[in-house]
């Protein structure tokens, strides 16, 4: 894969997702705003373009583990495997988090007034990431397998209430565009998720959770 300056993010994760770390550690979304080029993205954050592109080789060039090709699976297991593996990873940890950071804005709230912010910006996306994930798991992922059953049996499904595949898909990428401002929001507040010299282990512990969902 040979990258350039302007190769967009969110392509190069579907092709190997290895170079998500590289993203991660530059602090560069490559979910909601996976549609820039990688220089658009390090203009935005004053990043050296070409710094990134050798990160982002190096990981690539890595023999250790073979990355998953998800873009050759069928979409039935696709959606099978968002659904048993991603939504339930963020619903256990959403259930960890919520008490973690309930208590730390009780206690630390004097010397760190964000923490209620945070707790209100994190309580909100956890209530909207739960739609989200029941309309993917109610709505959109049965109509794909109704189309993967379809393509596999050569036979033609009826037309969706909603019209085209392209409107839930659609509203659900607005809806990531939301959560994913509300969680830099988060990150912004919490110095990139970075506790303070007096936080103590459950507020270590939050900070960590919050930064893997």
């Amino acid at each position: 894969m040979e990258l350039i300056k302007e190769s967009i993010i969110g392509n190069l994760v579907a092709q190997d997702y290895r170079t998500a770390s590289v993203f991660k550690k530059y602090g560069i979304d490559f979910c909601c705003q996976g549609s820039r080029t990688i220089n658009d993205a390090c203009e935005s954050k004053n990043i050296k373009t070409q710094s990134v592109i050798d990160d982002l080789n190096s990981a690539i060039e890595q023999q250790t583990g073979k990355a998953m090709d998800y873009k050759s699976w069928p979409l039935d297991l696709l959606a099978d495997y968002i659904e048993k593996t991603h939504h339930r990873y963020v619903e256990e940890k959403i259930l960890e988090i919520k008490p973690y950071l309930n208590k730390i804005s009780e206690v630390h709230v004097e010397r760190h007034p964000e923490l209620l912010e945070i707790n209100q910006l994190f309580s909100e996306g956890a209530g909207e990431l739960a739609k989200h994930m029941k309309k993917e798991e109610f709505i959109l992922f049965p109509y794909v397998r109704k189309i993967s059953a379809a393509e596999k049996g050569g036979i033609s499904i009826e037309k969706p209430r909603f019209g085209t595949v392209q409107n839930p898909i659609q509203m659900m990428m607005n809806e990531h565009e939301i959560e994913g401002e509300r969680f830099r929001r988060i990150a912004e507040l919490s110095n990139n998720y970075t506790p303070p010299e007096d936080a103590c282990n459950t507020y270590h512990g939050s900070f960590c959770f919050a930064q893997r969902i």
